[in-house]
């Protein structure tokens, strides 16, 4: 029996052609990027080439490109680097539904001294620009909004919200991690100051993400030393990883279409065969291979069983939180009940996904509700 692999969300397999990028960084050309011989020299050009593929796939400059450990380190240096610089005040805003690499960061600098205000969302995950104008305030250091849900794929208006933000001055962070290789992150566009991504979401290893930093926005690093990327960061550069995240961004232009295509075929057969499954999470604004569901009355941990069973490798919602008896943060802050939200199963999926392979879901998906 072969296994669909539909958890995505929580990492993806890497890319050849990233692997084989990395190689030669892995093996022969070794050198440590601040050394001044050759060696050193070709990492440190290895390195500045990869830095300015991810700058021009966010439309931003080289030097506003930090590479980080991932998505946590990016988002957690985000929030605390643009609060703890910020001559605004100390105020946070964040929304009820961000990742937790987020909202511990607000609550690590609510342990400081500063106030954080979380922020509601609707039915379907989304943050009313209304509800942002009204939480920000004189003293309001950043706001931080997520780019897409990683457990429901709601896709937030991240430019009509950083546009709220930017009237009363205030730096806009959103952590797109989610949303590397299926929306549009030029960060113009998006009106945003501050970026996360992570690498192992679009292809790449484990380990490597990115931080993007307007050049004129204040901001203090949290890794002190030699003065590594600009000072943002401190540590030797895991150069390798960083080739291959640029790798990896330089192929990230999926047909968005077609897999959307394939997710509303999947979730109208998954509500038609298993009538008493809800869809969470917004039916249009939501990522092309995202589908998430809650099956009131069954246990989501026993149906993600019943499904690995039957070949089908899905999860219950955010890896972070894999484990836990507690009902998910996202989707009581959308209104679900605690024991509903318990029920919650979440797929994911890429482009190469088939059509064979969500109907075989699907199916699967009937049996065990049945």
């Amino acid at each position: 029996m072969s296994t669909v692999y539909l958890d995505e969300a929580a990492t993806t397999p890497v890319r050849r052609d990233v692997l084989e990028a990395m190689w030669p960084y892995l093996t022969g050309t070794f050198g440590n990027p601040s050394s001044t011989h050759e060696p050193g020299e070709l990492a440190r050009r290895a390195l500045e080439d990869a830095r300015r593929d991810v700058a021009t796939f966010l439309g931003a400059r080289p030097g506003e490109i930090t590479f980080t450990s991932g998505g946590t380190e990016s988002d957690n240096a985000a929030v605390k680097g643009l609060a703890l610089a910020s001559t605004r005040g100390r105020h946070v805003v964040v929304s009820a539904i961000e990742h937790p690499a987020v909202l511990e960061s607000a609550a690590w600098l609510a342990r400081q001294g500063f106030e954080v205000t979380e922020i509601g969302v609707d039915a379907f995950g989304r943050v009313a620009p209304d509800e942002l104008a009204a939480a920000l305030r004189d003293d309001t250091a950043v706001v931080s909004v997520q780019l897409a849900s990683n457990e429901v794929g709601t896709v937030q208006d991240v430019a009509a919200l950083s546009a709220v933000a930017a009237e009363r001055g205030v730096p806009f962070h959103t952590d797109a991690v989610q949303g590397a290789g299926w929306l549009d992150l030029d960060v113009a566009r998006l009106g945003v100051q501050a970026l996360s991504l992570s690498g192992h979401k679009l292809g790449a290893p484990k380990g490597v993400g990115v931080l993007f930093v307007a050049r004129r926005v204040r901001f203090e690093p949290l890794l002190h030393g030699g003065g590594q990327e600009h000072g943002r960061r401190s540590g030797t550069e895991n150069v390798a990883s960083a080739v291959g995240l640029a790798a990896a961004v330089r192929a990230a232009r999926p047909d968005a279409s077609g897999v959307a295509a394939l997710r509303d075929r999947f979730v109208e057969q998954v509500l038609a065969g298993a009538p008493t499954a809800r869809l969470t999470g917004h039916r249009v604004h939501r990522l092309p291979g995202s589908a998430s569901f809650v099956f009131p009355g069954r246990s989501g941990e026993s149906i993600l069983l019943d499904l690995e069973r039957r070949g089908v490798v899905v999860s219950s919602g955010s890896a972070c939180h894999a484990g836990s008896d507690e009902p998910s943060h996202v989707l009581t802050a959308m209104g679900l009940e605690r024991e509903v939200a318990q029920t919650a199963v979440r797929f994911t999926f890429g482009a190469a996904v088939t059509a064979a392979q969500l109907d075989d879901a699907a199916r699967a998906v009937v049996e065990v509700c049945a």
